[in-house]
Formats: C-alpha cells, sequence, structure tokens
C-alpha cells in the first residue's frame, strides 16, 4: 500500500495494551520514555504509521479494526475476570469488575457502527 493512500484510522493490532499507552504509563510511574515505533500493524492487518492509529472508538474509521478492537476488548474483559479470581492476585474482586467493565464498555462503543 502506498503511503498516504489509505484515509482510515485504524486500531492498533494490539488494542488495550499498545505500545503508546504502555509508554504512557512508564513515563507518569518512573518519568521514562522510550520510542514509539514509526509504524504498527493495525487489527486489520495492515502497517500504517503509529499517528494514523487511536485507542479511541469516535476516531476509528477502519470497519475491520473495529471488529477487532470489540472482540480485543471482550477478551481481556474475560481474562482480567480469570485472573481476578487466582489465588495472590494483586487486583481485588472489585478492581477487577471495574476493569472488566471499562473493556466491555469500550468493546460495546466499537460495535457501534
Amino acid at each position: 500500500m502506498m503511503e498516504g493512500s489509505d484515509p482510515h484510522v485504524h486500531v492498533a493490532a494490539e488494542a488495550g495494551r499498545d505500545a503508546v499507552v504502555v509508554r504512557g504509563a512508564l513515563a507518569s510511574t518512573f518519568g521514562l520514555a522510550g520510542d514509539l515505533p514509526r509504524e504498527v500493524t493495525t487489527g486489520c492487518g495492515v502497517r500504517v504509521p503509529c499517528a494514523m492509529t487511536s485507542p479511541r472508538p469516535d476516531k476509528v474509521t477502519c470497519l475491520a479494526c473495529r471488529e477487532h478492537a470489540q472482540h480485543e476488548h471482550l477478551r481481556l474483559a474475560e481474562w482480567v475476570e480469570r485472573l481476578a479470581g487466582m489465588p495472590g492476585a494483586a487486583v481485588g474482586p472489585d478492581q477487577a469488575r471495574k476493569a472488566a467493565a471499562r473493556h466491555r464498555e469500550l468493546a460495546a462503543r466499537f460495535a457501534e457502527a
């Protein structure tokens, strides 16, 4: 695909745990900020500049990426709940429910046309 020929805003393939989010968490926690990749693989399988992606449902215009993000957030909601139920979990049940609810809310917003 020629650069600049794709008018859509995509979602990173690792929705909910992409490099931008990790970079922000590291920067706010430790004062460290690594370089972001120039390009990322998207939920629809293409590589685009990082600037052409968004974790926000209201910004993503690629339908395949929206569907990917929806499924990814539903999977993460189940994962959070499952891990919280394990012995010695660092996250309590209330925190896990809130995190899972947030992922389900995002999944629903990505499902909206």
